[in-house]
């Protein structure tokens, strides 16, 4: 008799690209297939970046009927969304989307904190969110929101975060799933609830603000016209699940139980973190700045985000424009034949935030702090990881001061964990193990709690014995120490200039 494997469809969109990855359930674990990838080309209108919210339906709903094709409608149980934090979407009462999303990168939020804290102080923001100050969070954006003349606010009944939006264009559901609430800095993850006295504080209508729900709960059969666009069978369920991204990383990280791990989901951000069961919204917390993420089964990750691989995006974008153009994985082999350690940067200097010529940008910081200019594309891509390094053991330091206790293991998952030198490097600069893999931990973790929604697996670790037993990993062992431990003095020289 031939086992027809469960099919779950993760729709996973991160800041570069999305895809529709098919999980299946089958006899010897699961396996991850790739449906369906589409780029994220953000759009720029005058002075404003928007993402193209249509482009990335289209390849959503592309990659719908692909699976149809490829699995029958029959075999797929349910549908997963998840995507980066913070940005948003204004709906009318008609659920309709008022105008395009803005992009976290948006010039409008550059010191609207500052006129935020005219009327409620940082310390009462963190107490209250335990997130971390990033001009980025949607309490700036919606900040911002309310002093932009021609914007839709007034019309406006809900804010809906991007999987959510997602969501609701495929039940016709408005929710918006905790892990990603809690990324916004109008959530309080002590009460479990949004925080009323920040939007009162900052002046934004406490009605805009979506019910909450769980990853795991189940929002709903797909709408008929989705099946009717698809093929899909009207009775295929959408499951929230970690819509934050990086929580449904984190979810789909293969630690055995027990373990002092700290997990690196490496991509356009770099987020360094660990599992802690309750919020901890210290003084040293805040003085260093890390956030309270809510994660699956009410567990809290405690992080922090580093400028991470969006600087080697807008390099290549640089030079594809100048006639380079240049595959990720020739970026990769460009930076493991450069000379290592020459000069560094601070991956978090707020030039690197921004879109903008990089590696003009690069060698101007080199430049300014006195340091060997790059010579060429292959030694600032090797700068960049080499500084990366640094900043994650410089941020992991600060994490163990937080927690009170030293991390044995890091994991690292996500896009990056593609790239060999990278990971090797930071094995060297944190002098520990490096555990990779799966690289596509996101949409491991996205299916994880679409099976825990449709009643198949029970528990965190019942989903992280499954991604263990399903996927191989890489190992990675410290090398070079001395070298290493002189290169992290004249970072911490750097960052304290």
């Amino acid at each position: 008799m031939t086992f027809s494997p469960s099919v779950y469809l993760a729709v996973d969109l991160g800041a570069g690209s999305g895809r529709v990855i098919a999980g299946l359930r089958g006899e010897e674990g699961l396996s991850l297939e790739e449906v369906n990838r589409f780029e994220n080309r953000p759009l720029v209108k005058g002075d404003s970046f928007y993402w193209d919210f249509e482009a990335l339906w289209k390849g959503i709903m592309e990659g719908l009927k692909l699976a149809v094709e490829k699995y029958g409608a029959d075999a797929i149980i349910s549908i997963g969304v998840d995507t980066w934090g913070v940005d948003y979407g204004l709906v009318d009462q008609e659920g309709k989307l008022l105008a395009g999303p803005r992009h976290y990168r948006d010039m409008r939020t550059c010191g609207i904190m500052e006129e935020v804290e005219t009327r409620i102080s940082v310390d009462s923001i963190f107490e209250k969110t335990g997130v971390q100050f990033m001009e980025i969070n949607t309490l700036p954006q919606l900040a911002a929101e309310l002093k932009d003349l021609d914007s839709v606010l007034p019309q406006a009944d809900k804010f809906l975060l991007m999987p959510d939006l997602i969501n609701h264009r495929l039940t016709g559901q408005a929710f918006c799933e905790r892990t990603n609430a809690s990324t916004t800095q109008l959530y309080d993850p002590q009460k479990k609830d949004w925080s009323d006295p920040l939007f009162e504080a900052v002046g934004i209508p406490r009605s805009l603000a979506p019910k909450l729900i769980d990853a795991g709960d189940v929002l709903g059969p797909i709408l008929g016209e989705i099946a009717a666009k698809t093929g899909l069978s009207p009775a295929t369920r959408v499951i929230a699940v970690g819509s934050h991204d990086t929580a449904s990383a984190v979810a789909g990280v293969p630690a055995e139980p027990g373990s002092n791990f700290a997990y690196l989901s490496s991509g356009t951000w770099a987020l360094l973190g660990v599992e802690v069961d309750e919020p901890i919204i210290s003084p040293l917390a805040r003085e260093y700045n890390y956030t309270n993420e809510v994660g699956v089964f009410d567990t809290i990750r405690l992080l922090k985000n580093i400028n991470g691989l969006w600087m080697v995006q807008e390099c290549r974008r640089i030079w594809r424009e100048q006639g380079e153009d240049w595959t990720y994985l020739d970026l990769a082999q460009m930076a493991t034949g450069a000379k290592k350690l020459q000069s560094l940067i601070d991956p978090d200097d707020g030039r690197f935030y921004r879109r903008g010529n990089m590696p003009q940008m690069i060698c101007d910081f080199c430049r300014e702090t006195g340091q060997k200019v790059p010579d060429g594309p292959a030694e600032i891509l090797r700068l960049v990881a080499d500084s990366l390094a640094l900043k994650i053991r410089f941020v992991l330091e600060r994490l163990e001061e937080v927690i009170g206790r030293r991390i044995e293991v890091l994991h690292i998952t996500g896009g990056g964990a593609q790239n060999d030198q990278l990971n090797q490097s930071i094995s060297s600069c944190i002098n520990r193990t490096v555990i990779v893999g799966p690289c596509e931990a996101t949409a491991a973790g996205n299916i994880i709690m679409q099976m825990v929604g449709a009643g198949e697996i029970g528990s965190l670790a019942d989903g992280r014995s499954l991604v263990r037993g399903s996927f191989e990993r890489k190992y990675f062992e410290p090398a070079h120490p001395v070298e290493w431990e002189d290169a992290y003095q004249r970072f911490v020289k750097l960052m304290a200039r």
